[in-house]
């Protein structure tokens, strides 16, 4: 179990946030990969064409799923993408995760009504299930900037700053590194998570105090859709003609 408590920070406040956060992480392996300091983060959502999942979130039911594709940055010959079920039980959260290629991670979407999984994944057939069971839907995709600290005394914790949160309505699965018609959302603030197993970071606490950051829901995909107003007519529609296309894999 994993517990992540999340604020929203206006952006003037960054940089004092960072330099007040600096002295006790370091940055994840994969930040400075490209050396921009940050990397690029995608996920498609996927629901139910009623928004369960959604309204699961915003009525604060307690024990609740989300299942997403999630890539970073663009879109290459060897890119990875993971198959991603993150369930919330109250406050701890669990994710199962699945590593493919994108193109491999097409095949299986594109052929649900076929057994086309790799040996000893079945994080993807559960993955799958989820999606034929509940007859979801690819709803948006979510798209930000991250930048991932590791806590220097205990590894397990980790700090993100995520901005510039943006998203694209109704995205198509082989479009997940495209942001045509994409959407800004949060304008002028940025997450910020602080995700640990078992106790919140000693010394994030008089930073915490300083900043007056209040633990808040900010959940990227509820932002999104709300932003997006997915779930209104005559979007509703467009989402309930969609899940035809899951519905045909199953004859």
């Amino acid at each position: 179990m994993r517990f992540e408590y999340k604020y929203i920070v206006h952006e003037s406040l960054m940089e004092k946030l960072r330099q007040a956060v600096l002295p006790f992480v370091e940055p994840d392996k994969f930040m400075d990969a490209g050396g921009k300091g940050h990397y690029t983060v995608r996920s498609i959502y996927f629901d139910s064409p009623r928004f369960d999942y959604y309204f699961e979130k915003i009525d604060g039911i307690r024990d609740r799923i989300k299942m997403r594709l999630r890539g970073y940055e663009g879109l290459s010959d060897d890119a990875k993408v993971f198959f991603e079920i993150k369930r919330k039980y109250n406050i701890p959260i669990a994710k199962d995760r699945t590593c493919l290629t994108y193109s491999e991670a097409l095949i299986i979407l594109k052929n649900l009504n076929k057994t086309v999984y790799h040996e000893g994944h079945e994080d993807v057939r559960s993955f799958v299930y989820h999606l034929l069971n509940n007859r979801l839907v690819p709803v948006v995709n979510v798209i930000y900037e991250r930048e991932a600290y590791l806590d220097k005394f205990y590894p397990g914790n980790r700090i993100t700053i995520d901005r510039n949160l943006r998203s694209v309505a109704f995205p198509s699965i082989d479009r997940l590194y495209s942001e045509n018609g994409v959407r800004r959302s949060l304008s002028g603030y940025f997450i910020l998570e602080v995700k640990f197993n078992r106790s919140f970071p000693q010394w994030m606490k008089p930073i915490q105090s300083s900043f007056g950051l209040l633990k808040q829901s900010a959940s990227k995909y509820a932002i999104c859709v709300s932003k997006q107003n997915i779930t209104n007519s005559p979007n509703k529609s467009f989402v309930l003609v969609r899940s035809k296309w899951f519905s045909n894999q199953l004859t």
